[in-house]
């Protein structure tokens, strides 16, 4: 099929020429269609990245649509549809038992990872189709490798036409957004932005119905240029951005460390003013090239970043014994190139590298009182300590894999993986992929892989406070060692298996093992809700997903069950952020991994009435049901599991003219109780409830 579509394009250039041709010579000139050339440009595009024996899970234009909420659901809400993605607080998601660890790439290049912890630098709104790929991946990914998030950004060929929507309910709940796309000659666009008012920005710490001063105002924006320059090349231009404005809820009834401040002795936990912000800015230029059997894209890439944080000055000191502003920015620049030869029909040779540099800078300023030697505070002034860094540092890698087809129904992809860091760690890594696929038929596809992974700690997230000037504070570590943040290495198995049962209905299983040294993990240490990241010295990691799914006429059914268990030993990093009794026992006991989940479950399904007429009427029902993350005991970190969750969402679309749409969702319809984190676990800070029944309604127009 890949070479049957280069050949295509082959044929689509020479016509080009013989037109350019006839031209010249006077003659009426041939006509080549743009749309033609763009979906094979596409798919061009693709199979310069494929997923070849990796596990990918996809998601249609349709499937976007049909999830509640439609464009308007946050990405994570979207992947949490997916096997073995487990819901944490802040929007985070963990895939396979990872902390975060995962790639996100638009139009097959990777945008770096930014600061955003509360929002979503990228939507699902932006996404034509989506594929969540994961297991053992091709050479072609590296760094971030708990899963790649690959988007197939929306277009002007693909989405054509102008669309302005207002959607909103509960919690003061306000969002309108705006699409157009369009085409004129060779040149495409499409832009699309929205707002979001409402005040459920952040999970409630308390099991209230509303929450507390959590209030947030957001905005997102994504602008997307291609140009077909000729049939062989294409130019494209990606520009997005965030920005958000969030209220830190507060939980009712805490107490004071026992201290004045000022005089102050008490403080109200429900009445205290922490605000956050947040913005990111990204851009991606690429250049599409296709040159008779090889493939070819080169892209720049850019990502500023930035994050604040402002304290509750007076009620943060007698809670935390700390009040901190603090800010920190991130940049990132980089090329990456990736190619891909068809040396015959059953040979494909794909190569490619990365390269990017970062620059971060954070500044603090804290309010702490001075204590004795036994930790008594010995005056209720404080006094203030400024910090600030910068560091700039880098990472590479190139890659080259081989996929043949040895037999009919056996493809073989071997691939080798080069990457150096230099950042707060220097360290370099020589790395095999190879991936495996039998189809011993047309209905049967069995997939074996192995991959050793290197993957640096986020650069952003490194800590890097000077911990001699808090000495003799309220705000003092009991422990002051500071080891630095490693890369991890690891070796990854996967296999699994997926069988098409009857048209429509397609059935897999697939089982992934891994073991790691100094696997990375992410914490929040301290009010301003900045993760941190650090070292176990070993990791394990083990499960197994299954799936199902079912399209067939109006009917799109879907689930998906996950086994999991994720454990770490000895942390060797950033120690200052811990107990000494929790390092102690940390290092001589395997313990669950904070984002550890036994078993993970989601299922929709969607029916679409009156298909064939101009007013079909779409109804989706999903379920997310969880075993709950993990909490500390009294004497055994993350010693046990939160309660069993499940929610359900609904939705109704009904279209009502040809070109608008109505739109009802119910989040949650049992409005129930439930509780993703206590408070508890290793680098885990305050508690967070689940969204409560929310209830929202919108109108699409579209001209």
């Amino acid at each position: 099929m890949r070479f049957k579509q280069r050949l295509l394009l082959l044929a689509i250039a020479t016509l080009t020429r013989s037109a350019a041709a006839q031209d010249a010579a006077g003659q009426p000139p041939l006509t080549i269609d743009i749309d033609i050339v763009a979906r094979k440009l596409d798919a061009a595009r693709q199979q310069i990245q494929p997923e070849l024996g990796a596990s990918a899970y996809s998601f249609s234009p349709q499937a976007l649509e049909a999830i509640p909420q439609g464009g308007a659901s946050p990405l994570n809400q979207v992947l949490l549809q997916a096997p073995g993605v487990a819901q944490d607080s802040f929007g985070q998601i963990h895939l396979r038992g990872e902390h975060a660890n995962v790639q996100y790439r638009l139009d097959g290049v990777e945008l770096p990872e930014g600061l955003s912890v509360f929002g979503q630098a990228i939507e699902s709104r932006f996404a034509n189709s989506m594929t969540l790929i994961t297991g053992a991946l091709p050479a072609q990914y590296g760094f971030q490798t708990a899963g790649v998030v690959d988007i197939q950004t929306k277009s002007g060929t693909a989405n054509p036409g102008g669309e302005v929507s207002m959607y909103g309910g509960s919690w003061n709940w306000l969002q309108p957004s705006f699409s157009y796309g369009g085409k004129s000659g060779a040149l495409d666009w499409f832009v699309t932005g929205d707002f979001l008012h409402n005040d459920r920005g952040i999970e409630n710490p308390a099991s209230s119905y509303a929450a507390l001063h959590d209030t947030t105002n957001q905005f997102h924006g994504l602008a997307h240029f291609s140009y077909v320059i000729d049939p062989d090349t294409r130019i494209s231009l990606i520009l997005g951005g965030f920005s958000g404005q969030f209220q830190i809820p507060n939980n009712p009834g805490q107490a004071t460390l026992g201290f004045s401040v000022l005089g102050a002795t008490t403080a109200n936990s429900a009445t205290l003013n922490e605000t956050r912000e947040e913005d990111t800015q990204f851009g991606i230029l690429s250049l599409q090239k296709h040159l008779d059997l090889l493939d070819v894209q080169v892209s720049a890439f850019s990502r500023l970043s930035h994050l604040a944080f402002s304290p509750d000055w007076i009620g943060d000191l007698l809670f935390n014994g700390i009040a901190q502003q603090a800010t920190r920015t991130d940049q990132v620049y980089g090329v990456q190139a990736d190619a891909s030869w068809l040396v015959s029909e059953d040979h494909t040779l794909r190569f490619g590298a990365l390269a990017q540099t970062e620059t971060t800078a954070s500044k603090s300023v804290s309010q702490v009182l001075p204590v004795n030697a036994a930790g008594t505070p010995t005056t209720d002034q404080p006094f203030g300590i400024a910090d600030s860094s910068s560091r700039q540092g880098g990472r590479y890698g190139v890659y080259v894999q081989d996929e043949w087809r040895v037999l009919p129904s056996v493809t073989i992809n071997a691939g080798l993986r080069f990457d150096a860091v230099d950042e707060y760690t220097s360290e370099t890594a020589l790395d095999p992929r190879l991936n495996v696929v039998w189809t011993p038929t047309e209905t049967t596809t069995l997939h074996v892989g192995y991959a050793r992974y290197f993957a640096p700690p986020p650069f952003e997230l490194v800590g890097s406070g000077t911990l001699a000037k808090f000495a003799g504070t309220t705000a003092a570590p009991d422990v002051t060692t500071n080891d630095p943040v490693r890369a991890e290495r690891s070796d990854y198995y996967d296999i699994g298996v997926s069988q098409v049962v009857i048209p429509g209905l397609t059935m897999g299983v697939d089982a992934y093992f891994k073991q790691s040294r100094n696997l990375v993990d992410e914490g929040q240490f301290g009010a301003p809700i900045i993760l941190t990241a650090f070292n176990y010295a070993k990791g394990l990691q083990e499960g197994i997903e299954m799936n199902g799914s079912y399209d067939h006429g109006p009917w799109s059914i879907y689930g998906n069950l996950a086994l999991s268990r994720a454990m770490g030993k000895d942390i060797v990093s950033a120690q200052y952020n811990f107990s000494a009794p929790e390092l102690a026992f940390i290092a001589g006991n395997w313990i669950h991994l904070d984002h550890d989940q036994l078993w993970t479950g989601s299922a929709g399904i969607a029916y679409t009435a009156n298909s064939d007429s101009e007013r079909p009427t779409r109804f989706t029902i999903n379920t997310i049901v969880q075993s709950g993350l993990r909490a500390s005991t009294a004497t055994i970190p993350n010693g046990m599991a939160l309660p069993t969750y499940g929610v359900v969402n609904l939705s109704v679309v009904q279209k009502v003219a040809a070109r608008t749409e109505l739109r009802l969702d119910v989040l949650n319809i049992g409005d129930n109780t439930y509780q993703i984190r206590d408070g508890t676990g290793v680098g885990v800070g305050a508690p967070q409830y689940g969204i409560r029944r929310t209830i929202l309604a919108g109108v699409t127009q579209r001209f």
